[in-house]
């Protein structure tokens, strides 16, 4: 017997051989037929495997990231085999699962495959996945599968094969298809019911230009039909919310090649929402104690040796400028220019916290295949802060700042969000991170107390730590359900050593404060991208470019249409005015088009009675309101920032 330990502590014994299938068939039928897959000591395992020693055992169903990873990768598997039905001859290279899905490089030889023919592949999958054929895992010597894909003339396993171990070989197989395969995958095709093949794209072999370029398949599979279709409406909806598509269409930002990749130039209605975040992150932080600073886009090479971007980050950074002998980089942190700031007058513990925060310019190398819209650009302007402390007053300041985020997330509707601690790696001390192996661990254990005494939600993650120390990362979905990147909250111990920086304490000696750089609203760039998408350019009326656009029916109206744009615009509200030679009803659909939130009509009984016909951009019709009763009710939405 074996003893099998389960997630909530429980013991159990079972024969020897037992799988994961069978513990879920102990527990319940219901439960087993959920199952995918399982992690078994850490390590995730088909749920079919035989365990043969004492084991901690996790079931892992459709919710769980490692179980839709399996699924896709089962899937990859399913494809292939329904491409080798079809097409003659076909060779595989590699298939693994994907952020959403799964794709697989074929060598398809002679035949051509087009969009109309992943069609036929769906069909075909979705016939081979009703056979409910199971995945069986069979262990390999490397000379039997050398022999084996010899005689298959598959020169594409027989290259994976070179860099594999002997006994740690294994082959898949499903219905009439087998592939060299670590694994995991699920029990059986059964449990695939919807499928959709995606997209076709070419893929060189192993990503080399000069290999011969490869098919690869892009697909998606699903438990249900539901599933599949609410995942396609969401693809449907991300992409008429794509940021780079809004921004163009209302007029945000654009790109120039004369000015360079990755460098957005920001067009009036985009300067309108960089300013109107700049202001709410103004008066956040100056009710949080911040003071303001400003800082130069440069600065000399002896100030990143110092901070240490130069031996850990040089490749993000642009290379340096030469003048009067000496080197000079763009900034790619605002990190030492504040630290310099500190270290301009003397502080004593009565300073403390001091905290400083600016809207700062920095300028990042991305590589041109990286650059995306507004989510990686190579000149970002974040919100950056930077708190010195005592390590008594550190859990209650980095508790104010995630209570910062949740401020945020409350005001732009965020209603989900992890917290992602980032930790450090031991073995890559003295490479990617400070050689402090004590205060590395000192510095994690400060924020895991502060995430735990405060019940905030989080998971740890082992490797992404700044150089300089832990750091939590808020990981947010918009609307759709897309997840991104935004806040980071990140404790350095080691920059105030490098830069010498000290405060004098109680008993009047120099101690080293401890730093917290934040960025709660991320950069303008990646903020407003994310708005873009999680409004679908239908700002809150606080945040929108134009807030009222006034329709007169016809230029008869025209001087009570400027009379009340006068009115709107001495109550500091953003207006314009259709003066165009065109029907009601076309200005009414080119304004919601514009995404404005509300439009004023107006006509012989509006101008009679000193009113104006209101519309809200979603809602319709809201009646006849009188003028000075409008700029009240905007102004406190404007205000209050709802809307």
């Amino acid at each position: 017997m074996i003893k099998i330990t389960l997630p909530d502590g429980a013991v159990k014994e079972y024969e020897q051989g037992v799988t994961a299938l069978d513990v879920a068939k102990s527990i319940s039928e219901g439960l087993a037929r959920k199952v995918l897959a399982a992690i078994i000591n850490n390590e995730v395992w088909d749920a079919t495997r035989p365990i043969q020693t004492d084991s901690s055992l996790k079931l892992l169903t459709w919710d769980d990231a490692e179980a839709k990873s399996t699924y896709w990768h089962s899937s990859a598997h399913l494809m292939a085999e329904a491409i080798e039905a079809t097409f003659a001859g076909a060779k595989f290279w590699v298939g693994p699962a994907v952020e959403n899905g799964f794709y697989y490089d074929v060598d398809l030889g002679e035949n051509k495959i087009t969009e109309e023919d992943l069609v036929s592949l769906e069909k075909k999958m979705g016939e081979l996945a009703k056979q409910n054929n199971t995945f069986l895992r069979k262990e390999i010597s490397k000379a039997d599968a050398i022999n084996y894909f010899t005689q298959k003339d598959d020169e594409y396993k027989l290259d994976l094969l070179q860099n594999l171990e002997d006994g740690n070989i294994t082959l898949y197989s499903q219905g009439a298809f087998t592939d060299l395969c670590r694994g995991p995958h699920i029990p059986a095709t059964g449990a695939i019911k919807a499928i959709k093949l995606t997209s076709i794209a070419g893929a060189y072999w192993k990503g080399d230009v000069s290999k011969k370029q490869l098919t690869r398949i892009y697909g998606i599979t699903f438990p249900s039909n539901k599933e599949l279709e609410e995942y396609l409406f969401l693809i449907e909806e991300a992409k008429k919310r794509d940021h780079r598509k809004l921004g163009k269409e209302l007029g945000i930002f654009t790109f120039d090649d004369n000015v360079g990749p990755g460098l957005p130039l920001w067009l009036p209605n985009g300067t309108i929402i960089i300013e109107e975040l700049e202001n709410l992150a103004k008066k956040t932080e100056n009710e949080a104690g911040y003071k303001r600073v400003v800082t130069p886009h440069l600065a000399k090479e002896a100030m990143y040796l110092t901070s240490g971007h130069l031996p850990y980050y040089a490749d993000s950074m642009f290379p340096p400028m030469e003048m009067d002998g000496e080197k000079y980089y763009l900034k790619p942190m605002n990190c030492p220019h504040h630290h310099k700031i500190f270290d301009a007058e003397p502080k004593s513990y009565k300073d403390l916290p001091y905290r400083i925060a600016e809207y700062g310019t920095c300028y990042r190398y991305e590589q041109s295949g990286e650059l995306f819209g507004l989510m990686r650009v190579r000149c970002l302007h974040m919100n950056d802060a930077h708190i010195y402390c005592t390590r008594e007053q550190f859990a209650e300041e980095f508790k104010a700042v995630i209570d910062m985020y949740f401020k945020y997330f409350k005001i732009f509707g965020i209603e989900k969000y992890v917290i992602r601690l980032s930790l450090h790696d031991p073995e890559k001390l003295g490479q990617k991170y400070v050689n402090e192996p004590a205060l590395w661990l000192e510095t994690e254990d400060l924020v895991r107390q502060v995430l735990i005494e405060n019940n905030f939600p989080y998971v740890e993650v082992k490797g992404e730590g700044a150089f300089y120390g832990p750091k939590i990362d808020v990981q947010i979905w918009s609307a759709i359900g897309r997840e991104f990147t935004l806040a980071t909250n990140q404790v350095d111990f080691a920059q105030g050593k490098s830069f010498n920086l000290s405060y004098t304490n109680k008993d009047n000696a120099p101690e080293i404060p401890l730093i917290i750089h934040r960025a709660p609203l991320s950069t303008h760039e990646r903020l407003i991208g994310f708005l873009l998408e999680h409004y679908a350019g239908k700002f809150p009326t606080w945040l929108s470019p134009v807030q009222v656009k006034i329709l007169p029916i016809s230029d008869k109206y025209m001087d009570y249409a400027n009379s009340i744009l006068q009115k709107l615009k001495n109550a500091d509200i953003r207006v314009d005015i259709d003066d165009r030679q065109e029907k009601i009803g076309k200005k009414i659909r080119d304004t919601e088009l514009a995404r404005v939130p509300y439009m004023l009509i107006v006509g012989e009984k509006e101008m009679n009675e000193g009113t104006a016909a209101v519309r809200r951009q979603g809602q319709g019709d809201l009646g006849v309101k009188s003028v000075d009763d409008f700029i009240a009710t905007i102004k406190e939405e404007i205000l209050n920032r709802i809307g």
